[in-house]
């Protein structure tokens, strides 16, 4: 059976005030704040955020629903048809004339991770995100060592960003209702990285093959890329055991790692 145009974008729709308000009460819009809404979808969110925000920059990729919002939104909220993944937020901030916008959205499920990856990438001129998603995928950002939920793209946002998981959302809370829990996420830049460097691609390979096979031990996933004689003298530099698995190790350790092989 071919899908829908919004099952195909994975669209659904904010049904719920109550949620509606606090969500609104944790991203708490400024007068001189410029936010960019990915998805605004029919507009609750937009016309509740413009109340009190300065301007928004609300994106939608569908373009059915762009006419109504461009009717119905109030002047401070400018309306583009675009898809989020392809825009050009350090343009967008340029434009707005201001330190560092500030990005919010209820973000469907195939947009992500490539999204959390483009947030890492533009954090320079983002100030702070706060993202209704899969609690999955919330899960995976904010995770610690230990968890099965730590993962390379939660270990490289922790460096840049504080994250946190604000509240949890119902499927009933939405129109259709998903088949999974939400979550609302908030990501606010940390004024220095806790690893300055750490969110470049060499870390970043670092991380894919330390995490490539997590039943592996951290060693074996490395060895493809570092001679024993390396690897063995990172270790004892650094006390740890041979059998560690990556996903036990805090991403202090693993930096320091990195920077023992790659020194």
């Amino acid at each position: 059976m071919k899908k829908s145009r919004r099952h195909a974008l994975g669209q659904h729709f904010l049904a719920s005030p109550a949620v509606l308000r606090k969500i609104v009460g944790v991203i708490d819009p400024k007068p001189g704040d410029v936010l960019v809404e990915i998805g605004a979808g029919r507009g609750g969110l937009t016309a509740a955020l413009a109340e009190t925000a300065g301007y928004v920059i609300a994106v939608e990729k569908d373009e059915r629903l762009i006419s109504a919002l461009e009717r119905d939104m109030p002047p401070n909220v400018e309306v583009v048809h675009a898809d989020v993944l392809s825009m050009d937020f350090r343009e967008l901030r340029r434009r707005a004339g201001v330190p560092a916008l500030r990005v919010v959205g209820n973000i469907p499920y195939s947009i992500s991770s490539p999204l959390l990856f483009r947030v890492l990438d533009d954090r320079v001129v983002l100030s702070d995100c706060v993202f209704l998603l899969q609690k999955e995928v919330a899960a995976r950002v904010t995770a610690g060592p230990g968890s099965k939920s730590y993962a390379p793209l939660g270990i490289l946002l922790q460096n840049e960003f504080e994250a946190r998981v604000a509240f949890t959302v119902a499927p009933g809370s939405f129109s259709p209702p998903p088949k999974v829990q939400s979550a609302l996420l908030t990501l606010r830049r940390r004024p220095v990285p806790l690893h300055p460097g750490a969110a470049e691609e060499p870390f970043r390979t670092f991380l894919r093959a330390a995490f490539a096979e997590r039943r592996k031990m951290l060693w074996k996933n490395l060895a493809r890329r570092s001679s024993a004689a390396t690897l063995a003298a990172a270790y004892t530099a650094l006390g740890l055991a041979r059998n560690v698995r990556a996903e036990e190790l805090p991403a202090d350790s693993l930096f320091a790692l990195f920077q023992a092989l790659h020194s």
